[in-house]
């Protein structure tokens, strides 16, 4: 006969000693995030300039391959976007 002592399986200890030490040793607003800012201004840069990028190549592709369209109009489309798009997109001065 199997007899299961549950007593036994609440005395395990934890492996969460060190986890629980960092927790209340954090302090809000201490830590240094210098790298992850980084990461995300150049993740938010590359996201913006190339959905620019993707949006003016799309519009030149369908100027150019449209019925009577042509590959100038294209350009011209594209480049007008890009520029505007530029004008709107890019970050505006830092004042320090």
């Amino acid at each position: 006969m199997l007899i299961f002592r549950l007593d036994a399986m609440a005395d395990h200890k934890t492996s969460h000693d060190a986890a629980d030490h960092d927790a209340q040793a954090y302090v809000r607003g201490t830590m240094m995030i210098e790298e992850q800012r980084q990461t995300w201004d150049l993740f938010m840069g590359l996201t913006k300039w190339g959905s620019l990028a993707v949006s003016a190549l799309l519009l030149l592709l369908t100027l150019w391959f449209m019925p009577n369209g042509s590959l100038v109009t294209g350009l011209i489309g594209a480049g007008v976007l890009s520029v505007a798009g530029y004008f709107f997109l890019k970050s505006p001065k830092a004042n320090h």
